[in-house]
């Protein structure tokens, strides 16, 4: 197989998203984050990053890190608990609650989870009525004590929902999310779309009850909190500390990658990324030439309700799409656009999913690589596990096994090149 003329595979945080190809730092993605972030490490922990320090986020399977880390791009979201884990703080109402700082180790390694006990048929609540847009998320870390199940209900809003979680069975209602965190922690959530409601605003109520989804908590229940977070939009981020008022995490972009001399007038676009949600959102990577008008893109995208994947080749504003349905975006995705005179090809997976003509009128100057469709719209929110370019074409074999390789010392090898 031919090598790659730019190839970003995460190794390493700092303020760009550097590649390993080429070696002169050419295709090194200029990176922004004007805020502090969280992501886990490499030991399956909570970590906070500073601000403009790109993150290596290290994925958890049943709780273990298991595989390889990726660069984890999100968009900007705000906790708007004024405390997230002081559960005796300004962001919070304990009724028929005894709650006790600092009881047990948390998912960010240190001893500051709290031990909430329930002393009558209560609820934890967040203090402030809030308000948002078009949807809600509301998540938070629990380990179980004595109580096996927990009840989070949303309130005042013209679609108010009840979630029973089983922490025994780790399963959830609808609505409901449980993620597993490891050392018996798992961080619930709940979400709800509200896009057509006239009420958007209203309050959050946890209890620990004797029964799935009952709103009536029991006395001597008890369970360890840690980490709160009420946020605008219909899935859950990564976790936002607070600490005395609400906290805001910028947007992160990643573009500039490469220059005239990086790509061809044929190639190959090749990605290993998966969405943080299928909402139908438009999140893209191109290969432009600092306009839409000229543009080699894979993207996510929406038809009638499915999640799809597209390959888009835009030549002097002549638009040719190859494009299919895809139903699981948020699952690791191995994508390798093929572009040449005569031929558009997209392989998923190790499959060519579809083949089409391609006519290229006019050479273009492509210049960079970037996490969106070209022009500062439809930003790529998700986890990038890889990113190449090739500025020449590979065959079908190659591209076969391009999108089905399982280890990436087996895929730099029959590259010719060493991750460092």
């Amino acid at each position: 197989m031919a090598k790659p003329k730019l190839a970003l595979i995460p190794a390493t945080q700092g303020s760009k998203l550097y590649s390993v190809l080429p070696a002169d730092g050419v295709g090194d993605f200029t990176f922004s984050r004007g805020s502090a972030a969280t992501r886990i490490n490499k030991d399956g922990l909570i970590e906070t990053v500073a601000s403009g320090v790109s993150r290596l986020n290290y994925p958890l399977i049943d709780g273990v890190v298991n595989g390889c880390p990726s660069h984890l791009l999100e968009p900007s979201r705000t906790n708007k608990l004024s405390t997230s884990n002081d559960f005796n703080g300004s962001g919070w109402v304990v009724s028929d609650i005894t709650a006790t700082a600092n009881q047990v180790v948390s998912p960010d390694g240190t001893l500051n989870a709290s031990k909430l006990e329930m002393t009558g048929n209560g609820s934890l609540r967040n203090l402030s009525e809030v308000s948002f847009n078009d949807g809600y998320a509301y998540s938070i870390f629990i380990k179980k004590g004595n109580s096996r199940y927990v009840t989070i209900r949303s309130a005042f809003f013209t679609q108010s929902i009840v979630v029973g979680f089983d922490l025994d069975t780790l399963t959830a209602q609808t609505n409901g999310k449980i993620e597993d965190y490891g050392n018996d922690w798992y961080r619930l959530s709940i979400t709800k779309d509200i896009s057509g409601d006239a009420d958007r605003s209203g309050f959050f109520y946890l209890y620990l009850p004797d029964s799935l989804g009952s709103q009536t908590s029991v006395s001597g229940n008890y369970a360890y909190f840690y980490g709160g977070q009420i946020e605008d939009g219909n899935y859950p981020t990564s976790y936002i500390p607070t600490n005395g008022s609400a906290v805001t995490r910028s947007a992160e972009t990643a573009n500039g990658a490469g220059d005239s001399t990086t790509f061809g007038s044929e190639g190959v676009l090749f990605a290993e990324i998966s969405a943080l949600v299928d909402d139908g959102t438009l999140r893209s990577i191109a290969i432009t030439d600092g306009t839409v008008n000229n543009i080699i893109v894979i993207r996510y995208n929406n038809y009638v309700g499915n999640s799809s994947i597209d390959g888009i080749y835009v030549n002097n504003n002549v638009l040719t799409t190859a494009a299919i349905l895809y139903p699981n975006i948020t699952d690791f995705t191995k994508i390798a656009l093929s572009y040449q005179q005569g031929a558009l090809k997209l392989y998923v997976n190790g499959v060519l999913e579809i083949n089409v003509a391609l006519v290229v009128n006019d050479a273009i100057n492509w210049n960079t690589l970037q996490f969106d469709i070209g022009n500062g719209t439809q930003d790529f929110y998700g986890n990038v596990r890889q990113v190449q370019s090739f500025n020449e074409v590979l065959t079908d074999a190659d591209l076969e096994t391009l999108t089905s390789w399982t280890s990436f010392t087996d895929m730099a090898n029959g590259q010719l090149y060493s991750i460092k």
